[in-house]
């Protein structure tokens, strides 16, 4: 779970602007944080299926809002990969 330290610290980054909290980018920077929490979960609990499930969700939902960024914008979409240091 996130809590407002780390989601500040996630999205500063990543803003449009001070009071930007839905743009595509602050999404991807928030999922990323929360797959980020999740995997290191998930290799102290090997048998947690739930949040493996979760997990997984997560990272479709991250994947749809790349897919998203990069048709709207792929200027935006490169410097967000190069920020979060995302494979693609």
């Amino acid at each position: 779970m996130l809590t407002k330290r780390k989601k500040y610290g996630a999205t500063k980054a990543v803003k449009r602007h001070e009071s930007d909290t839905g743009s595509p980018e602050v999404q991807v920077a928030l999922l990323t944080k929360q797959i980020s929490e999740l995997t290191a979960h998930l290799k102290k609990n090997h048998k947690d299926n739930h949040s493996r499930k979760g997990l997984l969700s997560m990272v479709a939902n991250r994947r749809k809002h790349l897919r998203y960024l990069e048709r709207k914008n792929p200027k935006s979409y490169s410097t967000l990969i190069k920020k979060l240091k995302l494979k693609r």
